[in-house]
């Protein structure tokens, strides 16, 4: 059955198109974003949800949405969706960074010059049969020093153009390394040296509990006189009110600000200063990226429903679709050994350490780790998956380690879990062989060659004779049929495990006659889906 998919929201018909060319049937009823009560009414029905600014996808949206698995918004900010209450319910928020990235730098640019040269005001004055030339006095970008606040992916096409425009381009970005910034042409500083040295100042960050009031009212105390200010990236990065101040004062020259506190922004301390220009949130509104945003967003749905390929999602690793067939057998592993560990574990677990060893430790690990964690959990949480666990993992305040390495051993790569309780460590490794399925290669460190089976019966005994002979019986007594048994041991007379694959899951009953034996330290039964 094709999945399904709502687009509550306008999206162009090629946009459409893209879902029903990739088979999945698509609900095309761009009005519903603003029909709460119907779009609750029918959100069950659906597989994706594909928005824009209008629908409001709120936790009491998302908890009708029993059938949804991904909600993608074209564009890129996500503030209309509640993304922890998606992510606790598995499911995946994509949005479309790169769509409008040029339209938002050029509107950047743009509101730079109409700061630069007072443009909007001598529009009004001249227009109302002014001719106000001397009152217009405005300065040159040439030459001046841009400070830009984030280099990211608009960032960058900022510091471009402004290059292009022959600006000295100061760039302030904790993620930008100084190689990165050499290609770029600009000169990487802290924040402190970007105040004061920049004659225009542009954000292009996203918002965070670090970049919130990231130009306070102290920040913009210290930038140099005369400063003009430009936000397109974000309401709140910048102080409203202390930049109104400051304008007042005459230390700000001016700003352009297309972004605010509160939207849709009616009023606001900015509105009629003396050149402060204000556009009402038009960064990416142009034909070509609302065109673009909408195109991404239907193949980023289309790709994932389809073929499991995960991009740009908010709380979900990104999973190519290139890498999605090479990937699937290691998540598998991974999930079998979070599966393992989390049903034969008894006590709260404190911390988790995944090892990723050879060829593994050049894959995608946070996806790996993702689905090994929700295998780890699922014996707790059924409806779990490789969005939410992470996040019920962080919940949980138990530590999580990763570590990488290069090859070690005779497999060309494998992982290995190690669970911390309170009352003991336990590790569990594998691998996935050339047909593709996950195998055991080490319990409790001893080492061994098992297969997954669907329904399995771990055993940790002390290596003495007439364990076999033990086990055997007392299963085919209670008639249970043991389809296979692999065994291993840590040296004579020490520590031992066996796996024994079994046709049905084995009741309390059956374990407790196993676990009488004094042998026997632990019995657990296992359940693995082996489709």
């Amino acid at each position: 059955m094709a999945p399904r998919v709502l687009v509550s929201d306008e999206l162009s018909e090629t946009a459409v198109q893209i879902f029903r060319d990739r088979g999945v049937e698509v609900d095309f009823q761009p009005q519903l974003g603003k029909d709460k009560e119907k779009l609750l009414a029918i959100i069950g029905q659906y597989d994706g949800l594909a928005i824009r600014s209008a629908t409001k996808a709120t936790e009491k949206l998302i908890a009708a949405a029993t059938n949804l698995k991904v909600i993608g918004r074209a564009g890129i900010g996500v503030d209309n969706v509640d993304i922890p209450a998606a992510s606790r319910r598995g499911i995946i928020v994509m949005n479309t960074p790169f769509g409008n990235s040029i339209t938002t730098a050029e509107h950047a640019i743009a509101l730079m010059f109409a700061v630069a040269r007072q443009l909007p005001a001598a529009d009004t004055s001249t227009q109302c049969g002014k001719w106000e030339k001397s009152k217009f006095m405005g300065v040159e970008i040439t030459g001046k020093t841009l400070g830009v606040i984030g280099a990211g992916n608009i960032g960058s096409i900022v510091c471009a153009r402004a290059i292009g425009l022959r600006m000295h381009v100061l760039a302030y970005d904790p993620f930008l390394s100084h190689e990165r910034a050499e290609e770029m042409g600009v000169t990487k500083v802290e924040l402190d040296e970007l105040l004061a040295k920049a004659d225009f100042i542009t954000l292009h960050v996203p918002m965070t509990d670090k970049t919130r009031g990231i130009l306070s009212k102290d920040a913009l105390a210290r930038t140099k006189k005369g400063v003009r200010i430009i936000n397109c990236a974000r309401g709140g990065l910048v102080d409203e009110a202390a930049l109104a101040e400051a304008i007042q004062a005459g230390h700000v020259a001016g700003a352009g600000f297309d972004v605010f506190e509160v939207e849709p922004a009616t009023e606001s301390p900015l509105f009629g200063l003396p050149n402060v220009v204000c556009t009402p949130h038009l960064g990416a509104s142009t034909t070509e990226a609302q065109e673009n945003v909408a195109l991404q967003v239907a193949e980023q749905m289309s790709d994932y429903l389809m073929r499991g390929a995960v991009s740009n999602a908010i709380n979900m690793p990104s999973i190519t679709a290139e890498e999605a067939p090479i990937l699937k057998p290691f998540i598998r592993l991974a999930d079998v050994l979070g599966s393992f560990a989390g049903q034969v574990t008894e006590s709260p677990i404190k911390e988790i350490e995944i090892l990723y060893d050879g060829v593994t430790a050049g894959m995608n690990t946070k996806a790996l780790t993702s689905a090994l964690l929700a295998g780890l959990i699922r014996n707790q949480v059924a409806d779990v998956n490789m969005v939410s666990a992470p996040i019920m993992i962080k919940e949980k305040g138990i530590i999580l380690s990763e570590v990488k390495r290069d090859k070690t051993g005779v497999y060309d790569g494998y992982i290995k879990l190690t669970v911390t309780t309170e009352r003991q460590t336990r590790a569990i490794a594998g691998t996935v062989f050339s047909d593709g399925k996950p195998r055991f290669i080490q319990i409790k460190g001893i080492n061994m060659d098992a297969e997954v089976g669907q329904h399995m019966i771990y055993i940790a005994n002390t290596d003495v004779p007439g364990m076999i002979g033990f086990m055997g019986t007392t299963l085919g007594d209670a008639g249970v049929n043991i389809a296979n048994f692999q065994l291993g041991r840590e040296k004579q007379s020490g520590d031992a495990i066996a796996l024994l694959y079994v046709d049905e899951v084995v009741g309390p009953e059956v374990l407790g006659k196993l676990t009488a034996h004094p042998a026997i330290k632990q019995a657990k039964p296992l359940v693995f889906n082996v489709d």
